[in-house]
């Protein structure tokens, strides 16, 4: 079996609560792509064009620096969930909404047959993030350290937080593009995976998220090889199963949908 050198690389301070760094979100993203329908296939393509879901489950990240008032107001708690106890409850979402709100907002959407084509490709964009997401466990709070921002730590003796360590630092030791990093998780999907994996309500992968992260509060927070070798598999479990669900969860909703309206703006 060939052995993996792992190279570590320097990690600047983040603040920002993303989920996945790009290349963990375009990991999910390639993954699903080998996954979909050939119906759902269709209608991603009818609706993005050319653009894979490796590059459009980026979007809503990339937008985060538009000013306008949607980006930075409304849209911006829809990329984590917190949950008070080891289940979401719909109680638990605040007045704005949250990733599961946002979630079910853009299902209907993406299945009502008289939204426009735009619309349609909006929640398309958000769904395929917003289920990458919910499977980073600290996008999975308790809502008393900023999912794991508030907390200070070291990388291979850099400062950084425990929340930038889960969204890029684990991924991006491996020293792997996306594309690479997705072949080989995809390698070794097997299909006893795929059908085990193939769930469709979000709460689920909540409560897997919450499991995992009461797991990954380090005790001493000094975080080098020890820890990349701990949680290694579980990372790399979270990024196979976001994609293996991206894929499940359209090809749910483009079973029985109607035809997407219009086509891609060029």
């Amino acid at each position: 079996m060939r052995k993996l050198t792992l190279i570590a690389l320097p990690l600047a301070v983040a603040s920002p609560a993303y989920a996945w760094g790009p290349i963990g979100h375009r990991i999910t993203g390639a993954i699903a792509d080998e996954n979909l329908s050939g119906l759902a296939r269709a209608h991603v393509r009818l609706l993005l064009g050319a653009e894979d879901l490796a590059e459009a489950v980026t979007w809503p990240d990339d937008m985060k620096s538009d000013p306008d008032t949607f980006w930075q107001k409304q849209a911006s708690p829809w990329h984590y969930v917190t949950v008070k106890g080891d289940d979401y409850q719909a109680s638990d979402a605040p007045a704005e909404g949250d990733a599961m709100t946002a979630l079910s907002r853009f299902t209907a959407t993406l299945r009502d047959p008289k939204a426009s084509a735009d619309d349609k490709r909006l929640a398309l964009r958000f769904i395929v993030h917003i289920i990458g997401d919910l499977h980073q466990p600290l996008h999975d709070g308790t809502g008393t350290d900023r999912g794991g921002n508030a907390v200070t730590v070291t990388w291979f003796g850099k400062p950084t937080n425990l929340h930038s360590v889960w969204d890029s630092g684990l991924i991006e030791q491996r020293s792997l593009s996306y594309s690479e990093y997705a072949r080989w998780l995809s390698r070794s999907i097997t299909p006893a995976q795929v059908i085990a994996w193939n769930e469709r309500d979000p709460a689920v992968w909540i409560h897997e998220s919450i499991a995992l992260r009461k797991t990954i509060y380090p005790a001493d927070p000094a975080l080098s090889w020890n820890y990349a070798y701990q949680h290694r598999t579980e990372v790399d479990d979270r990024l196979k199963q976001g994609g293996v669900r991206i894929a499940a969860y359209l090809n749910w909703i483009f079973d029985s949908a109607q035809p997407a309206r219009g086509a891609p703006r060029r």
